[in-house]
């Protein structure tokens, strides 16, 4: 966990400087510092060079389900120089969110490491839209919403990577997705706004801790939220 929230800071907070080769190896080296992904020893720091296939599937041995293939590893290296040439050229020409969106699939599909390629997407994704805000800080997690609607994610993914490669459902799912991450964060600022507004109101009311917490509970769980409402019984 670490090592990703060391990645999306460095891909936020350093949004205008160059997006390289050794900057993606350096991001996936520090999501596996021991050289593990579990209990699997993986290629660290490197794009795959491996002879077998990169495959997602799912199911019982003998009953795999194929997801999706990625590109052989002997293409690795042009289809990522052709992605950073891309990455650098793109930022001015194409709108910023559809620019983000292209980001992600692109990454993905490439599939250039071994593993950690969803979570450097995701620092990517971040990365291109706090470049087209031209700013570090922002108050949504587009990251966090995609985690949220995690198997709608991978759905999406797979469609659009069959085929003809048509991508547009992906974005428009991408777009539909980057809205509810801004309601998401909309609906916490005001559930922040109200907590602070009401001890604000009531600051020279006196309560004892226990009531303090239960009051806390309930403003933070927001209006309707608090499952099956306040009973003495859960007092």
């Amino acid at each position: 966990m670490d090592g990703l929230v060391d990645i999306l800071i460095d891909a936020t907070n350093k949004y205008d400087q160059p997006l390289t080769a050794e900057r993606l190896r350096s991001w996936q080296a520090a999501l596996f510092p021991t050289g593990y992904s579990g209990l699997l020893r993986i290629q660290v720091g490197e794009w795959r060079d491996g002879e077998e296939p990169m495959q997602v599937v799912s199911g019982a041995m003998g009953k795999e389900t194929l997801h999706f293939e990625a590109v052989p590893s002997t293409r690795v290296v042009n289809e990522m120089n052709q992605f950073l040439n891309w990455w650098q050229t793109s930022q001015d020409r194409i709108d910023g969110l559809l620019r983000a969106g292209l980001a992600h699939f692109y990454f993905v599909t490439v599939h250039p490491f071994e593993d950690g390629n969803g979570r450097i997407a995701r620092a990517l994704t971040d990365m291109a839209l706090a470049q087209d805000e031209k700013t570090s800080t922002r108050f949504y997690s587009l990251s966090s919403q995609i985690m949220k609607e995690k198997k709608e994610y991978y759905d999406i993914l797979e469609h659009c990577q069959r085929g003809e490669m048509n991508i547009t459902a992906w974005l428009v799912w991408f777009l539909a997705n980057y809205t509810r991450s801004l309601e998401s964060s909309s609906s916490l600022i005001a559930k922040v706004l109200a907590k602070a507004s009401f001890w604000k109101n009531f600051s020279q009311t006196t309560l004892s801790d226990r009531q303090r917490k239960v009051v806390n509970i309930l403003l933070n769980a927001g209006k309707d939220e608090f499952e099956g409402g306040l009973t003495t019984r859960k007092y």
